[in-house]
């Protein structure tokens, strides 16, 4: 497996990436337009756009942020701020510096403007694009990868052929020497015994035992379980039956532990992500209200890439990391053919086996990391969202688990 060589972007600090972007970020929604504009204007697929909306203080977010700016994939970051939020581009601007990463900031109120502060962040960001052109090239292996999965739009076939064909390539990543992440542990109702017996050691599995059980309160005090009407127009009956198809894209591989947003894993693996608010802000913040947030907390991890598995369809992308879309609906990748990237359907039909079509997929990967556009990249989908929400540190979590 780790035959497979591409050519990736060394970092001065951390792990090699597999894009180069320039990331312009807007810390208050009131900064998103001028921000926005100078993405827009700057006509490049390596420049994206991320923020976060609120003007007041959110650890949760500002992690987040902190996160996208240490990421692999991201070359440079330009900060812009209305100058009134608590969250100060000043400061997320010296982190990217002490990752040693072109950066910049601005608040639009002292720069005078919409207008002059669109101006000089695109100049800025046309300089910085020059720039990046010689950042440094670095061999890449299957085992250097961090992926992350989850699934939306669910339906029969997910279960059967799209979670899995990534269960069976987290196995090989795993093998591999490389990084796994899984989460949606609100979509694991009834299965704690078997995540539980694939716990690494005792310290994992008081992990697992702790984000099952705070996932469960969370279900019944919020009255909502992860299944939907187009859940069971799918075909899927029950938050059970959904979980056994969403646990499966895990794979086989022992759980090393659990992991918080923002958080990358300690060691190679396979981690389990926790995303659901902890208990004493539970009525502050939803876990994964759409696609785009657990996404970006697959991605505040590390992950190079992202898979989104959905057997009704998806269209959705994401900032920072490239987004696989896998579906084993023969109709649905039929019918959505130029936003899904992979079919699984062939080992349902029986045109394959599964070894064949986990073959296929590390194929796709490895084009993917090697610079070849997702679907959703060529179409320019960068979806990101950034909610408020409460959530423990990791090292906080952890005596949390003890007790």
């Amino acid at each position: 497996m780790n035959d497979l060589i591409w050519q990736g972007y060394a970092r001065k600090h951390g792990k090699p990436g597999i894009r180069n972007r320039v990331l312009v970020l807007y810390t208050v929604k009131c900064a998103e337009f001028v921000a926005q504009q100078i993405v827009l204007q700057a006509a490049h697929p390596d420049v994206e756009l991320v923020g976060f909306d609120g003007c007041t203080d959110n650890q949760y977010a500002v992690n987040l942020l902190i996160s996208l700016i240490r990421h692999p994939n991201v070359g440079a970051v330009l900060a812009v701020g209305l100058g009134c939020e608590y969250v100060q581009p000043a400061w997320l601007s010296d982190i990217a510096a002490q990752e040693e990463k072109p950066a910049s900031w601005m608040f639009i109120q002292q720069e005078g403007g919409t207008a002059r502060s669109v101006e000089k962040g695109l100049t800025w960001v046309r300089d910085t694009l020059s720039a990046l052109r010689q950042t440094p090239r670095t061999s890449m292996r299957f085992s250097d990868l961090v992926i992350g999965a989850e699934c939306g739009g669910s339906d029969s076939t997910s279960g059967l052929a799209g979670n899995v064909v990534v269960g069976c390539l987290f196995d090989r990543l795993v093998d591999a020497g490389g990084t796994a992440i899984f989460e949606e542990i609100v979509e694991a109702v009834g299965l704690d015994q078997w995540l539980l017996s694939r716990a690494v050691d005792e310290r994992a599995a008081r992990e697992i035992r702790y984000t099952y059980d705070k996932a469960l309160d969370y279900c019944r005090r919020v009255r909502q379980y992860s299944v939907s009407p187009g859940n069971f127009a799918g075909g899927l009956s029950t938050i059970e039956e959904k979980s056994m198809g969403a646990v499966i894209k895990s794979g086989s591989r022992p759980i090393q532990g659990v992991i918080k947003v923002s958080c990358p894993p300690e060691r190679p693996g396979l981690w389990l992500l926790d995303s659901t608010p902890d208990p004493y802000w539970m009525q502050f913040g939803i876990t994964n209200p759409n696609d785009s947030e657990g996404l970006m907390d697959l991605i505040s991890c590390g992950a190079h890439i992202v898979f989104l598995v959905t057997g009704r369809g998806s269209v959705v992308g994401s900032a920072v990391s490239p987004c696989v879309k896998i579906t084993g609906n023969g109709d649905t990748f039929a019918r959505m053919r130029e936003d899904m990237d992979f079919d699984a359907s062939p080992v349902l039909s029986g045109q394959c086996g599964m070894e064949e079509l986990t073959d296929r997929l590390v194929s796709l990967v490895v084009q993917t990391a090697g610079g070849v556009e997702t679907k959703s990249e060529h179409l320019g989908h960068r979806e990101f969202f950034i909610p408020y929400k409460y959530q423990e540190k990791q090292v906080a979590y952890t005596k949390a688990c003890e007790q």
